[in-house]
């Protein structure tokens, strides 16, 4: 088949294969079939990103509060926050997918979408690189382009592997890192083991100086000061929220660490370090270099 009869015809199979339902089993077990993919409307910040990644941005007609990457997704409407959610929102987008975190909430939103006749696709939140290629992969397989997220999935590897080699050229002694969630004064809380900041903080090189503290908990003047840490790691928006570094030094226990008393902070975008997308090496990548690499305060950025 040659000339304008074979393009003709490779057209007409682009076509089918967009026009196709495509099927996937989703973080909850469930076989889903997505039988249009003309209206997604995404629930988290990381799908959103896989998302315009994969090449089905144009499709994307609402969004969540944390999606804000890259940065044309703010013109979209937004739905609220993925832990907030409503149905009779995301209905108004009138979507043919929604797709979002496992544990989005409250969980009755899933079942009250499912009952209005939209495809519902959970991803898995697993806060690990192997929890970011099934990620990748399931929002891939739920818009039909498994074979972008394999690639998508390749790039993340070779990150990694840049990630590794730069990590073996400047081997030290491994630093103590305590991640902080901060929103004001009045909510702060020590993150340790399950939680996506410190996941991306360990595969920087970074030693989790919160042992025994699972996801988050309520910040404490002794948790913080015996964590030890030489360094604390925030989000960018929660630095903010405290009144920048100064604010920061002021919480209860936070000067009695090496790491308060030597200045040393690390302030990164909310989404690039609480992802475990794409991104997850370059952001890894970044990290070891804020705190190895650099002294003081560092803001690192996507």
């Amino acid at each position: 088949m040659r000339g304008r009869s074979g393009v003709a015809f490779m057209a007409v199979l682009s076509l089918l294969a967009w026009a196709q339902p495509y099927r996937v089993v989703d973080a909850s077990g469930k076989a889903v079939e997505v039988r249009s993919i003309e209206r997604i409307v995404s629930l988290d910040g990381i799908t959103t990103e896989i998302l315009f990644a994969l090449g089905v941005g144009d499709k994307v007609v609402g969004r969540d509060d944390s999606s804000y990457y890259p940065p044309q997704v703010l013109r979209l409407p937004s739905v609220g926050y993925q832990f907030r959610l409503s149905a009779e929102g995301i209905l108004s987008l009138k979507p043919t997918l929604v797709i979002g975190r496992e544990d989005v909430r409250p969980p009755q939103v899933v079942d009250q979408l499912r009952q209005a006749g939209v495809a519902v696709v959970l991803v898995p939140a697993e806060p690990s690189v192997e929890g970011a290629k099934r990620k990748i992969r399931v929002v891939a397989e739920a818009v039909g382009q498994a074979a972008r997220g394999d690639a998508l999935v390749r790039a993340l590897e070779r990150d990694l592997l840049a990630l590794r080699a730069f990590q073996a050229q400047h081997a030290s002694r491994k630093l103590r890192a305590l991640f902080l969630y901060l929103r004001g004064p009045g909510t702060t809380f020590v993150c340790g083991e399950g939680s996506t900041p410190v996941g991306v903080m360990e595969l920087a090189g970074l030693e989790n100086a919160a042992k025994g503290i699972r996801e988050c908990q309520p910040m404490t003047a002794e948790s913080v000061v015996a964590a030890r840490p030489d360094v604390l790691v925030v989000f960018k928006r929660g630095l903010e929220s405290v009144g920048g570094l100064e604010g920061l030094l002021k919480l209860p226990g936070v000067a009695q660490t090496p790491a308060g008393q030597n200045r040393r902070v690390v302030a990164m975008d909310d989404l690039y370090l609480g992802s475990f997308g794409p991104r997850a090496g370059r952001a890894a990548l970044d990290l070891f270099r804020a705190a190895y690499l650099m002294d003081g305060f560092v803001e690192v950025g996507p």
